[in-house]
């Protein structure tokens, strides 16, 4: 950061020979700041005593008197500036003075001469002169032309200028963002890759300009313009941009217009002109009080592009053009104070540095595609998208050079996108599979095989069989139990019912004959019969399943034990009144938004109907050439109080249905805990049943009577499929 105040300067313009001229005087002392001292000698008129001072001095960072020349000016002022933006800071170089004082020919220079070059053209050559030497860096340099005509933007290189009058061309809006940067709508930024297209913009700009003839000068500008440079700079493989601009102000002269006495559009430009300078001095007026809060750099457009340029982040360099003519003595004082005072703002101008966008944009998205990479191998999802030809070649050879790599370390890297791997298991199927059929490698293939089909050892075959026996011989003894306590229960309701009632009512309560409550150990093995229970069974589990929610892994014995046991639960009355309830405010609920719906329908319909009968009355007025009526019109009344009542149906309607709304979550909640507390009470007795029958009656062990499976292909294969089917 490079803390400083704005450097000015003073250049005095050279006399006319018919004009008398100020006396003043220039102190270029060595040691000392040079300073400038104008003397204005006492009128004695009449007698009277004038006390007006006689001398006024003003001290600048240097002065140049009429006899210098536009190298000089550029070397010392101008030269300084552009390199710090070269070196990525921001700077400004403006000029301020009264009409025909020399700002122009300053800034832009004179057309008669190739030495009467001004500072822009000058800056320009230095500049691209720097950036051909530069090769370490890539440089990019875009040129912008304001003129700001009457408090109005415009864009001086826009094509159109020549085609259009200045009311039909777009107007240049300032914008500010939130962080109080300063964008420029409707201004356009021309690339400019050598000094002769930048000198053509330049000259295309200044055919755009206001020009006018006053009596103070034959071609007056009669607007402000600021020439920018926008310039930025990276180094090769860096990531690091530097973006600075350069503005290049020629601020159009202040005059008075008692004394020049122009009038019709002259005197509207002077006007606005004089306005847009007296907002710059409060600007700087602002800015040079120490506990000043706010600066009023939105009162004109051009103390608003500038912010940066005063008191902000920018290097700013201030000339001060002087015509010490006696005439203008006055004038020329008033300058030297306005140099004054801007010479105690402090700016602090910064690196322009910041991370080039493209660059950003570029690792960001190779970021969010390993990202997705990686999300993709994560949740196993496929992208929609199939692999190119190239692609699956490639992959062809990777896995190619794998398999023909002797490298027992060696690894296929393949990247995380679940297409490439699915490809390369499918593509060594594939390899394998011919192999296999075309190779001499059929026999070690067989044998895998066989090893995979013999599956785990006698031993531990046992030992699982066992286990499924005594899990099968609980349920059994369980179920059985329950079958009796069911057919006590059936008959101490024949006591107290007919027979006709009592027989179906036995025969739905137990799936088995009421003599036989042991069938489950007596069924019969033959082939039709097994294939025809298993379809029975199956299709009981699927329904025990809709009918009670219990999970999947539950056997058919479990979930019919479950079955009874919720019927004879204490809350399943409690569950099945809340399924009633919660029917009945479904069906309610659903009825209310059909009533709502109908109710928001009539109120739209009333709102047009409102609308249209006010338009007709209007209508009929205009028509007739007559007032509207004050008196309220009965049809439209009507249809208000209707639209009221409707409002206030719908009303209650919706209060009633988030109440139903409530009420339903509520018995939603109460069936969800219902039903987690059904469930944690059947396996605490389940459990509790099976201990008991474990304690008391312990199983017999089927395998000291049953002897050892015969080892054949067939017998091991069953086993294997038992174990399978177990596990699943």
């Amino acid at each position: 950061m490079v803390k400083q105040t704005i450097q000015i300067f003073a250049r005095v313009k050279p006399t006319v020979r018919k004009q008398q001229q100020g006396i003043y005087s220039i102190d270029e002392d060595e040691k000392l700041t040079p300073s400038l001292e104008i003397i204005l000698p006492r009128d004695l008129a009449d007698g009277f005593v004038n006390n007006k001072r006689e001398s006024y001095k003003f001290k600048f960072q240097r002065i140049f008197d009429q006899d210098a020349k536009q190298e000089a000016i550029f070397e010392n002022i101008a030269k300084p500036v552009a390199e710090s933006v070269l070196a990525g800071y921001n700077g400004t170089i403006f000029a301020y003075g009264q009409t025909s004082s020399g700002k122009t020919f300053t800034i832009t220079g004179g057309a008669e001469r190739y030495s009467d070059r001004g500072i822009i053209p000058r800056t320009l050559s230095y500049i691209f002169e720097q950036l051909q030497k530069d090769s370490s860096k890539i440089y990019t340099t875009h040129i912008s032309y304001l003129e700001i005509y009457n408090e109005c933007g415009y864009d001086l290189l826009d094509p159109r200028h020549e085609a259009s009058t200045l009311e039909d061309l777009p107007k240049v809006t300032v914008l500010e963002d939130p962080d109080q940067n300063i964008h420029l709508k409707n201004l356009s930024l021309h690339q400019a890759t050598t000094e002769e297209e930048a000198l053509n913009l330049l000259f295309l700009g200044d055919t755009n300009r206001m020009i006018a003839e006053t009596p103070m000068n034959q071609a007056s500008t009669r607007s402000h313009c600021i020439f920018t440079i926008h310039l930025s700079s990276k180094e090769p493989g860096s990531a690091t941009v530097r973006r600075a601009k350069l503005h290049l102000v020629d601020l159009a002269g202040s005059e008075r217009v008692a004394k020049t006495g122009v009038g019709g559009q002259l005197l509207t430009e002077a006007k606005y002109i004089n306005l847009s300078l007296h907002y710059l001095e409060q600007v700087i007026v602002a800015l040079s009080e120490k506990h000043r809060s706010h600066i009023p750099y939105r009162n004109s457009m051009m103390t608003s592009v500038l912010r940066d340029s005063l008191g902000g982040n920018c290097m700013t360099t201030m000339i001060a053009t002087l015509s010490l003519e006696k005439r203008n003595i006055d004038e020329s004082i008033s300058t030297c104070r306005f140099a004054q005072r801007v010479a105690l703002i402090r700016n602090e101008a910064v690196l322009n540095e910041e991370i080039d966008p493209r660059l950003m944009i570029l690792r960001l998205q190779k970021e969010i595609q390993e990202l997705k990479d990686e999300l993709a191998l994560v949740t196993g999802e496929q992208r929609t998208e199939a692999l190119t030809e190239a692609e699956l070649l490639q992959l062809e050879k990777l896995i190619t050079s794998f398999l023909e790599d002797q490298d027992p370390e060696s690894k296929l890297e393949v990247g995380a996108d679940m297409r490439k791997i699915h490809h390369c298991f499918h593509y060594l199927k594939k390899l394998l599979t011919d192999k296999k059929i075309h190779g001499p490698s059929r026999a070690p293939f067989s044998e895998v095989k066989d090893q995979v089909n013999q599956g785990p050892s006698t031993e531990e075959e046992y030992k699982k069989l066992r286990e499924i026996l005594q899990q099968r011989d609980n349920e059994i003894n369980i179920l059985v139990n329950m079958l009796k306590k069911e057919k006590k229960k059936a008959q101490d309701a024949l006591h107290s019912s007919s027979m006709d009632r009592g027989e179906p009512r036995r025969s739905q309560s137990s799936p088995f004959p009421p003599g036989n409550p042991e069938g489950l150990r007596t069924l019969p093995l033959s082939a039709p019969t097994q294939a025809q229970d298993s379809s029975v069974i199956q299709y009981r589990s699927s329904l025990l399943h809709r009918k009670t929610g219990v999970r999947e892994e539950m056997s058919l014995g479990r979930q019919e034990a479950f079955e009874i046991f919720k019927r004879d639960h204490a809350d399943s009355v409690t569950i099945e009144d809340n399924k009633q309830i919660l029917k009945q405010r479904f069906s309610e609920a659903k009825s209310l938004g059909e009533s709502i719906n109908e109710a928001r329908r009539k109120i739209g319909r009333l709102k047009e109907e409102i609308t249209q009968r006010h338009v007709q009355q209007v209508a009929l007025g205009i028509s007739e050439n007559t007032t509207v009526p004050s008196a309220p019109d009965p049809m439209e009344e009507k249809l208000r109080s209707q639209l009221e009542e409707e409002k206030t149906r719908y009303k209650t309607m919706f209060m009633r249905l988030k109440a139903l709304k409530v009420e339903i979550e509520h018995l939603q909640l109460l069936m969800d805990k219902a039903k987690v507390k059904l469930q944690k009470e059947f396996d605490a007795w389940w459990a509790e049943e099976a201990t008991s029958l474990q304690v008391n009656s312990p199983p017999v062990n089927l395998f000291n009577h049953v002897k050892p499976f015969p080892q054949t292909p067939e017998s091991q294969h069953k086993r294997s499929q038992l174990l399978s089917n177990q596990r699943q």
